[in-house]
Formats: C-alpha cells, structure tokens, sequence
C-alpha cells in the first residue's frame, strides 16, 4: 500500500506492506523506492516491510537545496514515528546507507540490524568532492547528459549488455529525479561525517555487500575495515547496482540477515 506522510511543508511518500518484523528499504541517489521491487514480495511474507522516498526523489519533495543526510534521516524517523515503530533493520543502498548510518548514530536503540548494500560508513574525499562540486555545476545546464553519464558508472559493462531491459528502467526513473533533488542529495553527501568509528563499534547486527566491480567505492580499503571489526560482508560479481546485477545473491544473502537478525 501507497502513502503520504506530512513532515514540514512536503509530504513523504511510502509503502507499508506485509507484517511481522519491521524492515526499512532505504534508496540510492537518483532512485526511489521501486528499486526494491524485487525483494519486497519476498520479504513481505513473514515481516513488515516500509519502502520511503528520500527527500528530492520519488514523490517526496524537496526542503531546500542541501539534503543533509540527518535531514533524510529525520524525514525517515518522522515516518516511522507515525507508523508507531519502535525496533526495526534497516536496509541501505548506496547513499540509502548514509541516510540509514546517520539514522542508526541518532536512534541506535532502535536499531535491531543494519545492511549497507554498495554503499560505505566513509566521508567523502576530497577528490569526491570534487567531482559533486563539478557535477552540480554541470548538471544545471546539461541535465539529462550528467544522470546518463552518472547513471553509467554504476553498471559493470557486462551488466549493460546482460541487463538491458533493467537498466533502461532503472535509467528512466534516475532521470525522473528533479534537478534540484539531484543537487540537494549531491551537496548532502558531500557533507556527509565520517561513520567508521561508530559503525565499528556498534552492537547492532551488521552486513556490508559489495560489487567486485564497483568503480564507486574503495572495496579493497571496506574489506579490510570488515575483516579488522569481524563484520560480515559478501562481495558479488559485478558493480554497484546488486540488487540488480547480481540479483539472485542479493535477495538469498539479505533474506538471510533478516532471518538471523
């Protein structure tokens, strides 16, 4: 089922389905809660399963043109509030997972597990930076050529060709994004904090997945931080899009948390 939930002047879209243990489903930039479609029949057998649309994405608005991820992070809790939720796993991809560790940093006791799919407990570097300042100059004049070009490096070059249809789809949505969600979210995890410490030490049950290919992150440098805190973590076959490319692995490895959890 499909909802709206007012926090300050916009109204947050969602979905709620199933019942039982509470799950949040939590988006990457240039995505909205679709992206989960894949995973959320399954998961909505035996668990309640709430799918948000960050700000700027979906059909929830903006508040301005800098989406802190805390800003993402109160508009999630403002949902879950109303929904009378007090324990729940969150489950991150990608920028989902900024918004979904700075989550955890504000209401770790409700947190019951957390899962960053493609997605870090690092800042940005400067070199990142970088680029999502150049990236936001760009894109006001030349939108539609940034998300394509953007959208492009998430995908490893055989998923492109073996994943066509999906790719398009998936395309076809990041290019729905409104400008100015693009640069509010672009800005936000530009000034994202540095969650290494807290997510080390965290008591919360935890599980990174990772794309072999994924030019995105710095996989070698997570998978030591991994092994160092004894975090469980699967690397899959291709890039950083899983849930997509490596499809299969990712719904049996993330049913499997939500079990254990």
């Amino acid at each position: 089922m499909s909802f709206f939930h007012k926090f300050k002047n916009l109204k947050i879209h969602y979905t709620d389905q199933g019942s039982g243990k509470a799950i949040v489903l939590l988006h990457g930039f240039l995505e909205d809660l679709s992206m989960w479609n894949i995973i959320v029949p399954e998961l909505s057998k035996k668990n309640r399963v709430i799918c948000i649309d960050l700000l700027g994405h979906g059909k929830t608005g903006s508040i301005g043109y800098v989406h802190k991820m805390e800003d993402m992070a109160e508009a999630v809790n403002s949902v879950l509030k109303h929904l009378k939720l007090r324990k729940y796993i969150l489950i991150g991809h990608s920028m989902g997972g900024y918004v979904a560790l700075a989550f955890a940093k504000r209401h770790t006791e409700s947190i019951k597990g957390l899962c960053l799919l493609n997605s870090t407990y690092e800042a940005d570097d400067n070199e990142r930076k970088q680029l999502r300042i150049r990236a936001n100059k760009m894109v006001q004049t030349n939108y539609e050529n940034m998300v394509r070009m953007s959208f492009a490096n998430l995908f490893s070059e055989e998923s492109k060709l073996k994943q066509t249809e999906a790719y398009n789809t998936a395309l076809q949505i990041a290019l729905k994004t409104p400008l100015q969600g693009y640069m509010a979210a672009n800005e936000g995890m530009m000034q994202r904090v540095d969650y290494s410490t807290f997510f080390a030490k965290a008591t919360f049950k935890k599980m990174v997945l990772l794309g072999q290919k994924d030019t995105i992150l710095n996989s070698e440098n997570i998978l030591k931080y991994t092994k160092l805190h004894s975090i469980e973590t699967h690397v899959f076959s291709e890039g950083h899009m899983s849930h997509i490319e490596n499809s299969k692995a990712f719904i049996t490895k993330t049913m499997r948390f939500v079990e254990k959890t």
